[in-house]
């Protein structure tokens, strides 16, 4: 009778639940180190720790992710319920609880940019704080005499603003605080240009300054930090950031927002000859009205029959007018002599910057270099000349000594095949292979016949 034998059953594998869960985790991290999930935020908890959890779900899934303190930082906005995104992130397995999650490194909203979503983050956040309150901007001066620009000392814009300052009132005072104003530690200048001017208390107005560009170009003035130094600063500012379609964090907390970095200077300024009209206008009105209250008080008293009351009172009205007279002389003389005095200083300025100018320093020390390389050539002419009068006697002397004039009195040097000379006939046996140098080229010689005496 046959016999079969019963196929072994296989070992069987016993897992502690700590083994199964890390095996797990190793296959996780194995398998999943860089993966793109896309689901919508639900479930946004902030931990004292500094990280956020959060699940992404779809129509028929939910995904455990949580985004650790050391990431959170970098991201361009901070996850919020019912946000549609894409996260990138690995797979991680929670041992003690046997769950696993996503650790998610990057966020991407669909439908719109993270500067944007940012954007109007810190935008709510703040104006629920109050930081855009109307009743907290401050009215600015309305002719102010010190104005404080923080921007780019580089670039085209503070140039326009100063032609434009330049040409509409002279006489201010201006102070730049130069920052960058884009990419790395910009966010950090533009918030100490703030704070420098705030403590000095130096300007009656402060501006912030930059050109246009991309919304990443304009994010510096998007920063909590800077909306906050602005709303700190304890002078009132401009924003005057990008083009008139750009707006930032900190034209909301600003005292005044100009659509262009050259509109701000035309706010802040009014025009010199548009002031002197202004006076001159209420000057005019100022003397009608003198001379209307006076008439009127002069037929007045001509009424009551008052003659010499009146005698008396127009002399005093005559002395007042001519008082009236002298004080708008003198303020004109005043006005005049400041004018001049400015416009003298300003001389002086522009005569100190031309001094600056580097093309005339420039062509100073080219004149110095000149006037320093043909000094030097006529050092090298003269010790050369110096020195080829040492030389030519020493060739001279050295061309009497030279065996060559020897050889013009019809003497020859003799020479083997070797190079050395020959002296004596014993030296060169017959068939030898001379060389003859004479004073005037050389002969190759073979000995036929050797004598020794």
């Amino acid at each position: 009778m046959e016999q079969f034998e019963l196929p072994l059953r296989p070992e069987r594998r016993i897992y502690t639940v700590s083994e199964l869960n890390a095996a797990l985790r190793a296959l996780l991290e194995r398998e999943f180190q860089d993966i793109w999930v896309a689901g919508e935020i639900s479930g946004v908890r902030p931990a004292a720790s500094g990280h956020v959890y959060f699940s992404l779900k779809d129509d028929a899934s939910v995904l455990r992710c949580v985004v650790f303190r050391s990431t959170l930082r970098y991201l361009r906005f901070k996850p919020e319920d019912g946000i549609a995104v894409l996260a990138r992130g690995r797979l991680d397995l929670w041992e003690a609880r046997g769950e696993y999650q996503m650790l998610v490194e990057y966020l991407e909203p669909q439908g719109a940019g993270a500067l944007q979503v940012a954007f109007e983050q810190l935008k709510k956040k703040l104006a629920a704080e109050g930081l855009f309150d109307p009743a907290r901007k401050r009215p600015l001066p309305r002719i102010p005499r010190r104005i404080g620009i923080v921007t780019s000392p580089a670039g085209a814009v503070i140039c326009d603003m100063l032609k434009i300052l330049e040409r509409r009132f002279p006489a201010l005072h201006i102070r730049i605080y130069p920052a960058l104003v884009q990419g790395e530690g910009s966010v950090e200048d533009v918030c100490r240009g703030l704070e420098y001017f705030g403590r000095t208390g130096w300007p009656d107005v402060v501006v912030l300054a930059r050109g246009g560009g991309s919304l990443e170009d304009l994010w510096t003035f998007n920063e909590e930090a800077v909306a906050r130094a602005i709303a700190a600063c304890p002078v009132p500012v401009v924003s005057a950031i990008g083009h008139e379609t750009d707006f930032t964090i900190a034209d909301f907390a600003a005292d005044l927002r100009a659509p262009t970095p050259s509109a701000a200077a035309e706010m802040l300024t009014p025009s010199r000859q548009q002031l002197l009209e202004q006076l001159g206008v209420l000057l005019a009105r100022m003397r009608q009205a003198v001379r209307y209250r006076l008439s009127h008080a002069a037929r007045a008293l001509e009424q009551r029959g008052l003659p010499r009351a009146s005698s008396l009172l127009g002399r005093r009205l005559g002395r007042a007018f001519q008082r009236v007279d002298e004080l708008d002389f003198r303020l004109r003389e005043l006005a005049q002599g400041q004018l001049q005095a400015r416009r003298r200083r300003l001389e002086a300025l522009q005569a100190r910057l031309r001094m600056q100018d580097l093309r005339w320093r420039f062509s100073e020390v080219r004149r110095r270099l000149q006037a320093a390389r043909q000094a030097l050539e006529a050092r090298m002419r003269e010790r050369l000349a110096g020195m080829r009068a040492r030389l030519e006697p020493l060739v001279a002397q050295l061309s009497q000594l030279s065996p060559l004039r020897v050889l013009e009195r019809g003497y020859a040097i003799v020479q083997d095949e070797a190079g050395r000379v020959v002296k004596d006939a014993s030296e060169a046996p017959p068939a030898t292979r001379l060389h003859v140098r004479l004073a005037r080229g050389r002969l190759r010689a073979t000995v036929i016949e050797s004598s020794h005496s």
